[in-house]
């Protein structure tokens, strides 16, 4: 297997771990409101110890794609330009929002900012879904690889199909956190948000893979070359019900975990389908970004896999170390 190939995988595992583990805290965000006031003190601790070191995940991801394909980090980041200030301005009001709410003591300002939290979480998942549809369906680039379209040619209704499935996606992941963290009446609330997400979920999966194969039928190329890699989406769908079971045998544990499995195969189906390719280019297919035309030098792709090996896991231990600190089930008193 060769630097590119390697490099293809590390990347889509650190958009993995993102989307599993800041996944649930943007989730938390996204039902949010739909808590009793004091209700929310509850959600909004069970993510305080650990939500900031989740999107480290983000960061490391981006400085990856940056270094091993950095014709791609400046396709994307040129061609969603607006979308991402967007993205950042509900990052940073979300981050705001929750480190500044009990710094006042009236229950409208509170509110005001449990609001911010909320939109801006909702906002991000959205934009998130609506870059990665874009992804999938295509870019008009240029021979040089840049993109030529506007903003609201990434705005198709592919995309903000795939925006929509984000949100289901993450905002289920983000209430079976809920319910592997809470207790009593909380906890049994959040169990019924949880059956209505995981239908919007299960239904937006299957209706995007449906259009995918008519629409965007080169997404399957591979898996018609090699079959067995049906067997990942179908994966998905298994981990997906496993996890919906769980949680009505109020198995919390378990639910979270076929939960989080569900969107990393369901994540690693879309990023297989695109492969060698990293950015299609839909009005000429010899324009595309593959991981070979691309990429960085052989050399800067060793020496990064050097770093990578050494601090990959070190994020992956200080992950694990947090969660093992923070276990256990959230008490209004606790946290922030």
């Amino acid at each position: 297997m060769d630097l590119n190939i390697i490099w293809f995988f590390l990347v889509g595992i650190l958009i993995i771990g993102y989307a599993i583990l800041d996944g649930f805290d943007l989730g938390v965000g996204s039902v949010y409101l739909f808590a009793k006031f004091q209700e929310r003190d509850i959600a909004r601790n069970s993510i305080a110890p650990v939500w900031d070191g989740n999107e480290v995940w983000l960061v490391t991801g981006g400085g990856a794609l940056f270094a091993a394909f950095p014709m791609v980090y400046a396709t994307v980041f040129s061609g969603f330009y607006l979308a991402l200030i967007l993205l950042l301005f509900a990052l940073i009001f979300r981050a705001v929002s929750l480190e500044l709410r009990n710094h006042f003591q009236k229950e409208s300002t509170k509110t005001l900012f449990d609001w911010i939290f909320s939109i801006s979480s909702i906002l991000a998942i959205v934009l998130f879904g609506v870059a990665v549809g874009n992804v999938l369906s295509g870019l008009d680039l240029n021979k040089s690889g840049d993109y030529i379209g506007t903003f609201f040619d990434l705005l198709n209704p592919y995309s903000i199909l795939v925006g929509v499935l984000a949100f289901f996606m993450l905002s289920y992941q983000g209430t079976v956190w809920l319910f592997l963290k809470t207790e009593g009446e909380f906890q049994q609330k959040v169990k019924n948000w949880a059956k209505v997400y995981w239908s919007g979920y299960f239904i937006l999966f299957l209706l995007c893979t449906i259009l995918a194969y008519m629409f965007h039928k080169n997404l399957f190329n591979n898996y018609l070359a090699n079959p067995f890699m049906f067997l990942i989406p179908l994966l998905g769908l298994v981990f997906m019900v496993a996890s919906l079971i769980r949680i009505q045998r109020n198995n919390p544990l378990c639910a979270f975990i076929a939960s989080s499995l569900s969107i990393a195969t369901i994540i690693l189906s879309a990023y297989l389908s695109l492969f060698p390719n990293l950015i299609i280019a839909k009005n000429n297919p010899a324009y595309s970004l593959t991981i070979y035309n691309a990429s960085s030098t052989q050399l800067t792709l060793e020496t990064m896999l050097i770093i990578a090996i050494i601090g990959m896991p070190l994020v992956l231990i200080y992950t694990i170390y947090s969660y093992k600190i923070f276990h256990g089930k959230t008490k209004s008193e606790e946290g922030y």
